[in-house]
């Protein structure tokens, strides 16, 4: 259930621009920078509920937390079903901003903190986000058969009604599996029996945040998240790369997205495991090598039409070093000597700054792509993505030598 709703509840906000990029600006006639708006006004309100949603995971048990989350998450998908304004689509991003962060990610992470007991942190955060990925795999072939399905035979000619009523059937799917798995977990979600120690805390809110502040190890995982998170959202632009560089149709381009996703249970389930048997963040660091290396062949402009092969090879090392740090970045508390008591406090403190390319990443990236069209501003967002895998990487060594104190 844990794994499940960690990923359902991020599909109507996330998951479809994702996957179905240049049909999304499309059916709801936005360019990138607009669409880097709202995922702008999403981070801002998360941001937000980040913080005081953490401590809020240290005071109250997950179930109804992250039940009551994905209700709330999934009544939006009724409001972008009917393909609103761009205004309408910035007030409902601001919400979900609201219900996928303030009840849910703190009990989330710390749930799964729990799970994972002293021993195992890497193989319950790796089976997590690889689990997660597993799911939004599924689901993106899933939507991409159902939007495929419901287009006409002719992709390339189809009418932009036929492209919105294809697309509409994948939101209300989307919306209704988010409505069923929050019903399951309500009924059947176990981790209440979880030691009680590790739930309950009866310090203030304010001297946990004191108390985490006054870690280094939680200052560099700020630095670690953002820049590993930075890399998680230029997955957003795969599917778009596809359709602008390599000229693929809109089915395709989304199977391209859909594709990428298989690779995060691959990288997550390995990673977890074996950071166990060694050491954690120096797979952290591997991970950053491996980021950097793919955003270097994306940069170089090596990758264009005829060069769909070397594309695809590139594509698996990015998204291998992507979702290979984001698998363990939360695994790494014990390290860092974060106490179990204080975890959903220290989520949300490390989350304020790790997750702020949601504010600034999107428009970021809709700039270059609207100015510099074709692979040249493709070019510029991965040069940018191989500056943050460089600062992770620094952030990453001192992580390793304070953990060694």
């Amino acid at each position: 259930m844990l794994i499940l709703s960690g990923e359902l509840i991020f599909i109507l906000p996330y998951f479809l621009a994702r996957v179905f990029r240049p049909t999304f600006l499309a059916v709801f006639n936005v360019n990138n920078v607009e669409l880097g708006s709202l995922f702008s006004v999403y981070g801002t309100v998360a941001l937000l509920s980040y913080v005081f949603g953490g401590p809020l995971a240290d005071k109250f048990l997950p179930r109804k937390l992250i039940a009551s989350s994905l209700i709330f998450t999934s009544l939006g998908g009724l409001v972008l079903a009917a393909y609103p304004s761009l205004f309408i689509l910035q007030i409902l991003y601001g919400y979900w901003g609201f219900t996928t962060v303030f009840l849910f990610w703190g009990a989330m992470i710390k749930g799964t903190r729990i799970w994972g007991g002293s021993l195992n942190q890497g193989q319950a955060f790796g089976y997590l986000d690889g689990g997660r990925g597993l799911t939004a795999a599924l689901m993106g072939s899933i939507g991409v058969a159902i939007f495929s399905i419901f287009l006409p035979e002719q992709v390339l000619e189809a009418s932009l009604e036929e492209r919105q009523y294809a697309f509409r059937k994948v939101i209300l799917f989307a919306s209704a599996m988010v409505t069923l798995t929050g019903i399951l977990v309500y009924f059947f979600m176990k981790t209440e029996g979880a030691k009680e120690d590790f739930t309950k805390d009866n310090s203030t809110s304010f001297k946990n945040i004191i108390a985490v502040l006054k870690l280094e190890s939680v200052w560099l995982l700020m630095v670690i998240i953002l820049c590993a998170y930075f890399g998680y959202k230029v997955t957003d632009i795969y599917s778009l790369y596809a359709s602008d560089v390599l000229g693929y149709d809109e089915v395709n381009a989304a199977n391209v997205g859909s594709l990428q996703l298989y690779l995060r249970p691959i990288a997550c389930f390995a990673v977890g495991f074996l950071a166990d048997r060694s050491n954690r963040i120096s797979w952290i660091i591997r991970g950053f090598i491996t980021l950097l290396l793919g955003a270097v062949l994306f940069a170089s402009g090596l990758l264009a039409a005829e060069q769909s092969v070397l594309f695809f090879i590139s594509l698996v090392i990015l998204a291998l070093g992507t979702y290979a740090i984001r698998a363990l970045y939360f695994a790494v508390f014990k390290e860092g000597n974060i106490s179990f008591a204080l975890t959903g406090t220290a989520v949300g403190v490390i989350s304020l700054t790790g997750y702020t390319p949601d504010i600034f990443a999107g428009p970021l990236m809709g700039y270059f792509l609207d100015q510099y069209p074709g692979i040249l501003g493709h070019q510029y967002v991965f040069v940018l993505l191989a500056g943050f895998a460089v600062l992770g990487l620094l952030a990453s060594w001192r992580f390793a030598i304070i953990s060694k104190k």
